[in-house]
């Protein structure tokens, strides 16, 4: 395990393309409403941006099971766990492969979960380690999402992001702790820890 101080993250080159037009939260759920959009469309909106999702290769997907079977089995009442569903964000609506979500399953039956339901998201990243270590990371501080997760497969570590500082430029995670192979990784909900977490046995 080793920590490190403030992340740096370089632009993306999401930010870089002149001419873009950004839609509104609301404007997407419009679009998602008059089919515009459908579940064939695999996008997501990050930053006012439709953006393509990765496809998910063997490893992606081995790791997102994993995830979701120790989550399940660890996170106590008053949690739910979600796995590749919408939150609502300000300007964005990410659809991370896992989150921690203060509620029940009924509390989400007429909204998505938003910044003030939040113990924990998770992106698992393979191919999109760039995107996740910079816009999403971004776009999580931003909400004051209080831990971050990436699941870094090529790398075979978990990187755990914590204290978001909502006026840094650019907007970042202060603290990075990474957990390796041997290591375990805990899970800290409302500031208490509720399980701990085998690193092993979440990266093939």
């Amino acid at each position: 395990m080793s920590s490190t101080g403030t992340p740096s993250h370089a632009p993306h080159p999401l930010y870089a393309v002149a001419g873009f037009f950004r839609l509104t939260v609301d404007q997407y759920h419009e679009m998602i409403r008059n089919n515009t959009l459908t579940t064939d469309d695999r996008v997501e909106l990050l930053d006012g941006y439709l953006v393509n999702k990765m496809p998910q290769n063997t490893p992606h997907a081995s790791c997102t099971q994993r995830l979701t079977h120790h989550l399940i089995r660890s996170v106590p009442t008053g949690w739910v766990i979600r796995i590749q569903l919408p939150v609502t964000l300000a300007n964005s609506e990410p659809e991370p492969d896992g989150a921690v979500i203060r509620g029940t399953d009924a509390t989400f039956d007429h909204r998505h979960p938003n910044e003030t339901d939040f113990g924990i998201v998770i992106e698992v990243a393979d191919s999109s380690l760039a995107l996740d270590r910079g816009p999403k990371a971004q776009i999580y501080a931003r909400a004051g999402i209080p831990e971050y997760w990436i699941v870094n497969i090529p790398d075979r570590q978990i990187e755990v992001y914590t204290n978001p500082e909502v006026s840094a430029n650019p907007l970042a995670y202060t603290t990075r702790t990474d957990y390796r192979i041997g290591d375990a990784v805990p899970l800290v909900l409302a500031g208490a820890t509720v399980a701990t977490l085998a690193v092993a046995d979440l990266i093939p």
